[in-house]
């Protein structure tokens, strides 16, 4: 079975009956990643197989820290032995260093799983911080507005997403300027 396959029925059946808004945000994802292939090259099925994953650490089967990219990416890695690379970006998508941090688990997080290359960190902090919720598309300003109104400013969620909106904008700023480079604008 090809990465994206099993990467989407995966997803899906860890997400779908459980959590279907968080599935359909996941898709929503997914598809923004479709469209960042022009500038992804090779790395572009590993982007789409990472962008339908990364909320896979939400499955109450398999939530045991409460910090979804380190859930998700031990699943991924010690009970479905998915692609490395995958399960690094998982790990390490829209800017979980500082969650972790705020959770006190950054250490565990960095010691078990390396940062993917930098243009491959941005297309997923993009494709996830342009996707609302339910899957349809946003700007990044009005996605980390939704998710600080969502659960509160004080909150460790709160909090950390106040921190990483810098590098999240600039993340999809770079991203718009590589896809404008290939001839192909995104909208922010």
């Amino acid at each position: 079975m090809a990465l994206t396959e099993q990467a989407f029925a995966l997803s899906e059946s860890m997400l779908a009956d459980p959590l279907p808004r968080r599935w359909a945000h996941s898709l929503g994802v997914a598809k923004r990643a479709a469209t960042l292939r022009p500038i992804l090259g090779p790395d572009a099925d590993l982007m789409e197989a990472a962008a339908v994953l990364h909320d896979v650490g939400y499955s109450p089967s398999i939530a045991t820290t409460g910090f979804h990219p380190l859930d998700g990416a031990r699943f991924l890695r010690d009970q479905e032995a998915f692609d490395e690379r995958v399960v690094c970006l998982v790990a390490h998508h829209s800017c979980a260093l500082l969650e972790a941090e705020e959770r006190g688990l950054r250490e565990e997080l960095a010691g078990e799983f390396e940062l993917e290359r930098p243009e491959l960190v941005d297309a997923l902090i993009f494709c996830d911080m342009t996707t609302t919720p339910d899957g349809g598309h946003t700007t990044t300003v009005n996605r980390v507005n939704e998710i600080v109104s969502r659960y509160g400013p004080d909150t460790i969620v709160g909090r950390f997403i106040q921190r990483a909106a810098p590098e999240i904008h600039a993340a999809a700023e770079r991203i718009n300027e590589r896809m404008a480079a290939a001839g192909t604008a995104q909208p922010m």
